[in-house]
């Protein structure tokens, strides 16, 4: 089955129960939920809406992560980084292998990007053919937006 080129979603949709790891929390009960918006055809990103109650918890980053935060706030601290809260409109990037401890002091939403990363090799050779890519598309002719 062909994945659609242009897909669309809404923040605002229902989410289902995604808990978080019970060993990571810290404090309280937070109840995180979410819903998958977006997978890329290659299965190595995906877009998803995330919300959290209130709560303390450490949060290990196993892929790149970049959030934005839609509704409500968190303090997110991190060692080399001190405690600083985070509100709607507010942008975060989490490289894979960060750890950080988040405190939702009420409630948290957020749009979050995830990307795994590719081993240095290839991620060199991915821009090569992509520049190759893009020289030849110049090449051949205008490319239309």
């Amino acid at each position: 089955m062909a994945l659609a080129l242009i897909e669309t979603g809404h923040t605002n949709v229902d989410l289902k129960p995604s808990p978080i790891e019970p060993s990571w929390i810290i404090e309280g009960n937070p109840e995180a939920r979410s819903h998958l918006l977006s997978t890329s055809a290659c299965g190595t990103a995906t877009t998803l809406i995330w919300s959290c109650t209130t709560g303390k918890f450490n949060w290990y980053y196993d892929l790149d992560e970049t959030i934005m935060i839609l509704e409500g706030s968190t303090v997110i601290e991190s060692d080399g980084m001190p405690p600083k809260r985070y509100g709607v409109g507010d942008v975060v990037f989490f490289r894979e292998g960060a750890h950080a401890k988040w405190h939702i002091e009420d409630y948290v939403k957020k749009v979050a990007f995830l990307r795994q990363s590719n081993p240095v090799g290839l991620g060199y050779a991915i821009r090569a053919i992509n520049k190759l890519k893009r020289m030849s598309s110049t090449l051949g002719g205008r490319r239309s937006t």
